[in-house]
């Protein structure tokens, strides 16, 4: 986990303020916001590191019981979490939720999931029985589902917020495949 979260501090940079950006000022992409929900009370300049690791474990892998998933697909828990970093985590399993069932084959392999953004047992099980009849690249296939998803996002907040255009290339390439 903490390799994750470094990785991802490593990333997302230091401190920035990007007028076009609606999160205003970031450290190590922990916005303002979430850094005052979250009891740092300091210039976002200053926010420490430990402090914005603690916020990346807290709010985007426990929270959202990433673990779960990593114990089932290492690989796509690494990629929930980096969507969640950037698009909030009930973005990230939705995506999850929305591709186990478009996967499914009609609900004959496991019942439809209710795109609720939260990992729970009907998402693990749906999880599990996806990764147990599709061994092998049924891993490798998930993930580029929930890319697909995560691009076509990215594309769609562009084309509705032109200042996200800003943005755009920098997602394309830092946070797809």
């Amino acid at each position: 986990m903490s390799e994750l979260v470094d990785a991802l501090i490593e990333r997302e940079g230091g401190y920035v303020v990007n007028p076009a950006d609606r999160g205003g000022p970031t450290r190590f992409g922990i916005t303002q916001a979430v850094a005052r929900a979250h009891g740092y009370a300091g210039p976002m300049a200053l926010l420490p590191r430990e402090e914005a690791a603690g916020i990346y474990r807290r709010l985007y892998w426990d929270r959202p019981d990433f673990d779960a998933v990593a114990v089932r697909a290492p690989r796509v828990a690494t990629e929930l979490f980096d969507t969640g970093a950037n698009m909030g985590p009930a973005v990230a399993v939705t995506f999850l939720q929305r591709a186990l069932t478009a996967l499914n084959r009609n609900a004959t392999d496991y019942p439809d999931l209710v795109p609720d953004g939260r990992v729970g047992p009907s998402t693990l099980a749906a999880l599990d029985a996806f990764l147990r009849l599709r061994s092998g690249s049924g891993e490798t296939v998930l993930l580029r589902a929930l890319e697909a998803l995560q691009g076509e996002r990215y594309l769609r907040l562009a084309e509705r917020r032109p200042a996200n255009e800003a943005f755009l290339y920098g997602w394309l390439a830092n946070r797809i495949g």
